[in-house]
């Protein structure tokens, strides 16, 4: 039991100040889907937790949008998202790639050659690629690294973020 508490420690400490600074009122994120140009703006936890609903919501907007294909996404990557927001000043999230279904990623391998897992984390609903409207993408990987939370990969030349909630990880330049 001891051991499972520590294996848990490093995603509760990077989000603690975020949980604490939106204690008081629930947690907001804003979207828009680069494909599909859909916007959302929810409220996805409060002081009792998740927002079973605004998850959903959330869920359906990841969803891959070349097949239609949705899945229960990790809600920590939320909780990601929020604290960087909070760190950067920024306001709406540029999604990428949210879920992708096997068919997706396969294809995505096939034509792009590197740069696509095999077992992307994308396809377990545990990783999205992003922008942060306004921020320079560097500093968005700069705090994402700060979290201490999950994969982080820097493509600057695509001006795209990757956070995932697996190992502690990352790739790409260091510095801008």
């Amino acid at each position: 039991m001891f051991l499972k508490g520590l294996a848990a420690l490093p995603l509760a400490v990077p989000f603690a100040s975020a949980r604490a600074t939106s204690s008081a009122g629930s947690c907001e994120l804003k979207f828009r889907h680069t494909h599909t140009e859909e916007r959302l703006r929810v409220a996805f936890r409060n002081r009792h937790g998740y927002i079973q609903p605004a998850l959903q919501r959330m869920d359906w907007l990841l969803r891959d949008f070349r097949t239609g294909e949705s899945t229960r996404m990790d809600p920590r990557l939320y909780d990601m998202l929020h604290a960087l927001s909070l760190a950067c000043g920024g306001d709406t999230f540029e999604i990428i790639s949210g879920y992708r279904s096997p068919t997706t990623n396969n294809m995505l391998r096939k034509t792009r050659g590197g740069g696509v897992a095999k077992r992307s984390l994308h396809m377990d609903g545990k990783a999205i690629d992003i922008r942060l409207v306004g921020i320079d993408t560097a500093r968005v990987r700069d705090a994402a690294l700060a979290l201490g939370a999950g994969g982080v990969g820097y493509y600057p030349d695509s001006d795209f973020l990757h956070i995932d909630t697996g190992p502690v990880r990352s790739w790409g330049p260091k510095s801008a």
